[in-house]
């Protein structure tokens, strides 16, 4: 399994890299084709620091790669790091699945009155002797 393989500190670079609308986004833009860092910039109501510490985030995820030409910063998809976290979010919905058909089938199991043991809108009361 790619979760076992990868640490847990490389995963939790991923979804730290993948919460973020912004890191979302420029990637989505470098996967069609490569920007500089000022071009994503541009893109953007935020500084040019902003953009190039959301662009850190993601090579340190390794989902992109930074590349010097001449005086530009040139971000491109890293489509080996890109597979990876496919690869990890599929198994995670493998996991889920899994997990929700075995809650649906324990639920089967134990009968509807398990699964909603008292009318809805109801209130139980007990009675307090004194």
């Amino acid at each position: 399994m790619v979760v076992d393989k990868l640490g847990d500190e490389v995963v939790d670079r991923l979804f730290q890299a993948f919460a973020d609308t912004t890191r979302r986004d420029i990637v989505r833009r470098v996967t069609a084709g490569e920007y500089s860092v000022s071009g994503l910039a541009a893109l953007y109501a935020m500084s040019f620091a902003a953009v190039q510490k959301h662009v850190a985030v993601l090579e340190r995820a390794s989902l992109v790669t930074k590349e010097k030409r001449g005086r530009e910063q040139i971000v491109r998809a890293n489509h080996d790091g890109l597979q990876k976290a496919r690869r990890l979010l599929d198994e995670y919905e493998v996991m889920w699945r899994q997990r929700s058909e075995r809650i649906a089938d324990l639920l089967a199991e134990t009968g509807p009155a398990a699964a909603n043991p008292r009318p809805a809108g109801k209130i139980q009361t007990t009675e307090v002797e004194e």
